[in-house]
């Protein structure tokens, strides 16, 4: 077996480095590789741009996650935050021509909806429709009012450090009678304590005036009937489900987009290849050779993901973790004992339906090529010309020859012992 598959390797490397069975030069084979690796580089950089030709679960489900977050918060006030943050996300700099960029939520569903199959959530569009509401004069003057009176909130908070790191030491330096001239701090301890006190009264009033502002935004037309459908939750089960089927579905759509791009390819570089063989065109042959490999090598990545072996295998670990109480050692001991009887199983069904020798022999001798090799050979050839491999074997009974690895001999119809064919 191992000695079979060697052959099919040496085969296939045989193929792909020569042209009607003469070795390539140096230079040819670098040029074929370079040629490889781009053109592999590009079937790639494609399939990722048609995977995301249909538009993705973030793109079409947008709001799911600021949503989930609003809900999932404990925050003490936090309907002010999603409301300021709707609000400072909608503004932006002016562009050199005096108008502004468009930044609302709407119009960017708009784009993705114009730059991919599939339509954004219904769900989201209304979500977008009062996100844009929130951005107008009057709330934009409350969110700058707020940041600005929580700089100076800020800005005395950190004046009272200060203040109250020297207090003691000036304290001290009273007490003992020290002269104010030489003193290393800036003001004396009746002043500094003045000085906090009304700084703490400032922050008090700035912080209820925020409060103030706050409430304001929070009880305006547009924040109420913000909050009024984030607090829907009949609204967000349905967009949660939505989020769930599209997340679950996204990754076969994907695959389904890129085997679409790879399909034709593979198609095509397999019907010049046959033709460039019967024909005799060397280099055509060995080129769509190449590139029908190359076609085939993201096929089968993308397979693999579409089977999600890694997931499975993470599955499967848990579930064989549990089972045996955490001992982690016995899952290696399975997975050793497992992956060999997989192995043996694919090499048994490779060996015996795919790779058969009696079913490519029956094969090959219809289409009159060599049953090892597969090349074209002449009628009556009893060797083939291009591997030497001999067609031919003795008939037990008749002693005329017959074709190897077919069950009957084809003179005078006796069945062929296995060890003969």
């Amino acid at each position: 077996m191992f000695n079979r598959l060697l052959r099919r390797f040496r085969r296939f490397f045989q193929k792909s480095s020569t042209i009607n069975d003469e070795p390539l030069n140096k230079v040819s084979l670098i040029v074929i590789i370079l040629i490889d690796i781009f053109i592999l580089v590009n079937v790639f950089i494609g399939l990722d741009d048609i995977g995301r030709w249909y538009i993705s679960p973030y793109q079409s489900h947008g709001c799911y996650t600021e949503w989930q977050s609003y809900r999932n918060s404990t925050a003490p006030q936090k309907e002010y935050d999603v409301l300021s943050q709707s609000v400072l996300n909608a503004q932006s700099p002016d562009l050199s021509d005096g108008s502004p960029p468009d930044r609302s939520l709407q119009a960017q569903y708009q784009r993705w909806d114009d730059e991919h199959l599939g339509r954004p959530s219904p769900i989201c569009l209304q979500y977008a429709e009062r996100y844009d509401a929130l951005n107008t004069p009057a709330n934009q003057q409350f969110v700058r009012e707020i940041d600005q009176k929580q700089i100076e909130i800020g800005n005395l908070e950190q004046a009272n450090q200060t203040i109250r790191s020297q207090y003691d030491s000036t304290l001290l330096e009273e007490i003992a009678g020290q002269p104010r001239d030489q003193s290393i701090n800036q003001v004396e301890a009746a002043q500094a304590r003045a000085t906090l006190d009304a700084n703490t009264q400032r922050i008090d009033t700035l912080k209820a005036e925020q409060a103030a502002l706050r409430t304001q935004l929070v009880m305006s037309p547009e924040g109420d009937r913000f909050l009024v459908f984030l607090n829907d939750d009949g609204q967000f089960r349905t967009l949660e489900q939505s989020y769930d089927r599209a997340s679950f579905w996204y990754p076969s759509i994907q695959i389904v987009f890129q085997g679409i791009f790879l399909v034709p390819l593979i198609l095509i570089a397999a019907t010049v290849h046959r033709y460039a063989q019967r024909r005799g065109y060397g280099l055509i042959a060995l080129m769509s050779w190449h590139l029908l490999v190359i076609f085939c090598i993201p096929l089968i990545v993308k397979v693999f993901q579409f089977l999600q072996v890694g997931f499975l295998f993470e599955v499967l670990t848990e579930v064989i973790t549990t089972l045996l109480g955490g001992l982690l050692f016995l899952v290696s001991y399975l997975y050793i004992l497992a992956i060999p009887l997989i192995g043996f199983g694919i090499i048994k069904f490779f060996q015996r339906v795919v790779f058969n020798p009696q079913l490519q022999a029956a094969g090959r001798v219809q289409k009159s090529r060599c049953i090892r090799c597969a090349k074209k050979l002449k009628l009556g050839d009893r060797h083939c010309p291009h591997c030497g491999y001999s067609q031919f074997v003795e008939c037990p009974n008749c002693h005329a020859p017959t074709y190897k690895y077919l069950p009957y001999c084809k003179e005078c119809g006796t069945l062929q012992q296995p060890s003969r064919r």
